[in-house]
């Protein structure tokens, strides 16, 4: 039996010669180079000391030799283990702690920083690899033979631990099969309607399940080509538009785009899908992309226990403010948070999934495990939503950030919808703070444009008739920006944490 993830990918190349990866300095990676590369990492692992269920854990800048050793570990055997290059020498101890890799790879420039961590967490070897295939790991790629007999694994074997944010509590290891990976990009190939002529530009991370999973390994399951680019960057994306099909980005890819002057129809003509997801899309960002390009983005939802569990349709009503419906062989209900009951269509709940995609469980968290799956299998995600009449998922927010105020549950999306209508608002993040009386005061912390008078008193009057009382903000707070992660998620635990004390 072969590594299942590898065989499924690597049985649905194109022709070996046909460029994979074109990365921002002019450099190819074809797929001979990806099938030879990845045989490289895989023999350098084994002579490493690797053994399958062995993890790699890698903070590294996005680099095609990144995707060589994401795919090495999948033919070797290991379980790969990406980390934001944003965590902090205190953070990645944690990881390393909890993951007990047996190598952590890292950049030249951080070893001096990082090999002390590593040492602390009982790594067993400590490798470098940077951008431009420097660093020792490089070294001892170039000189591996790019030839490797793949480790069998099955497809309910593991091939990565993505840990989550940890916004409540330490973050968690979600463990991913090579069964998961592989049924979820075949699905997204059909669902999005991929083919080998298609060129995405990639202007993600890859340390996330939407730019390593969703992004590339469905690109790689369809033969096509990626645009790769070290990061958001406008004025690049916009060079490269009229050579590629599609893109795939966050909420914030699209309204950086909407405010630079370059964007038109005539420089989107080409492109045939704009997907956005990890944050929601505001409705007025998918309108406004609408009105200036003709393309209505795709907006669908997924999660790092997940991978991808909806998305609107390719060929109908992409519904804006909405994730469209359950994909091809996921199940998705809306159940009582209480109860666990289904509830009628219409009605907020509690989203729960099942499906091939749906995750093994916690690393090394068998009780927390247990308490996130019903006895049926479903996956209860901790998202708040419903479905409309037509059958369209709507997103509402986190369980977490439900505001309880005065006994009443208070959804913060169904305010920020009523607060982003009123003219000269640009966003809004509602959320819960400690009130004497309510337990609970729902509070706005509100982004308006430049030019706005608008002011606390004004945002109140506007949502009086608007909204039941109980949900009506108390407090009223303006900044220039929301505070947001890697992924483009408005953090409203900071906003909790800051806001904290506004009513003592």
């Amino acid at each position: 039996m072969p590594a299942y993830l590898y065989e499924t990918i690597s049985s649905r190349f194109p022709s070996p010669n046909k460029a994979f990866i074109e990365n921002h300095d002019g450099v190819v990676t074809t797929y001979r180079d990806l099938a030879d590369g990845s045989a490289r990492m895989a023999g350098v692992l084994m002579a490493l000391g690797v053994q399958p269920g062995d993890r790699v854990a890698a903070q590294v800048d996005k680099s095609p030799e990144t995707i060589l050793l994401y795919l090495g570990c999948v033919r070797a055997g290991a379980i790969f283990l990406p980390l934001n290059t944003a965590y902090t020498p205190n953070e990645i101890e944690y990881f390393l702690t909890d993951a007990e890799p047996r190598i952590f790879v890292c950049e030249p420039r951080s070893r001096e920083k990082l090999e002390p961590v590593a040492a602390k967490a009982g790594v067993a070897k400590v490798l470098t690899l940077g951008v431009i295939r420097d660093g020792s790991l490089g070294d001892l790629f170039a000189a591996a033979p790019p030839k490797f007999v793949d480790v069998a694994r099955g497809p309910d074997d593991l091939a990565a631990i993505l840990y989550t944010s940890g916004t409540t509590g330490r973050s968690k290891g979600a463990m991913l099969t090579h069964g998961n990976l592989a049924s979820n990009a075949l699905t997204l190939v059909d669902f999005w309607k991929f083919t080998s002529n298609d060129v995405l530009i990639h202007a993600l991370p890859i340390y996330h399940t939407h730019g390593l999973f969703v992004a590339t390994n469905t690109l790689l399951l369809a033969g096509g080509t990626m645009l790769f680019l070290p990061k958001l960057d406008a004025d690049a994306i916009l060079r490269l538009m009229p050579r590629a099909t599609t893109m795939m980005g966050v909420p914030t890819f699209y309204t950086r785009l909407l405010a630079h002057p370059g964007l038109t129809q005539e420089v989107t003509k080409n492109i045939r899908l704009f997907i956005s997801g990890s944050a929601p899309l505001l409705a007025e960002t998918h309108r406004e992309w609408m009105a200036r390009t003709g393309h209505a983005i795709l907006e669908r939802y997924g999660m790092t226990e997940t991978n991808m569990n909806t998305s609107n349709p390719y060929g109908g009503d992409r519904a804006p403010g909405a994730v469209g419906f359950p994909l091809p062989g996921v199940s998705l209900r809306i159940t009582d948070p209480e109860t666990a009951t289904p509830i009628a269509q219409g009605y907020i709940g509690m989203i729960e999934v099942k499906g091939p995609n749906v995750f093994k469980g916690y690393w090394r968290m068998p009780e927390k495990t247990a308490t996130e799956f019903r006895p049926d299998g479903f996956f209860i995600t901790g998202d708040l939503g419903k479905i409309d009449e037509r059958g369209y998922v709507h997103i509402v927010g986190r369980g977490k950030d439900l505001v309880i105020s005065g006994g009443f549950n208070v959804y913060p999306k169904e305010v920020e919808d009523e607060i982003d209508a009123i003219p000269g608002v640009i966003e809004s993040a509602v959320i819960g703070v400690p009130h004497a009386d309510f337990g609970e005061g729902v509070t706005a912390v509100v982004v308006r444009d430049r030019v706005s008078a608008l002011d606390e008193k004004g945002v109140q009057s506007a949502l009086e008739g608007r909204l039941a009382k109980f949900k009506q903000p108390k407090r009223v707070i303006f900044v220039d920006d929301l505070p947001r992660n890697t992924m483009g998620k408005v953090q409203k635990n900071v906003l909790r944490d800051t806001y904290a004390k506004i009513y003592s």
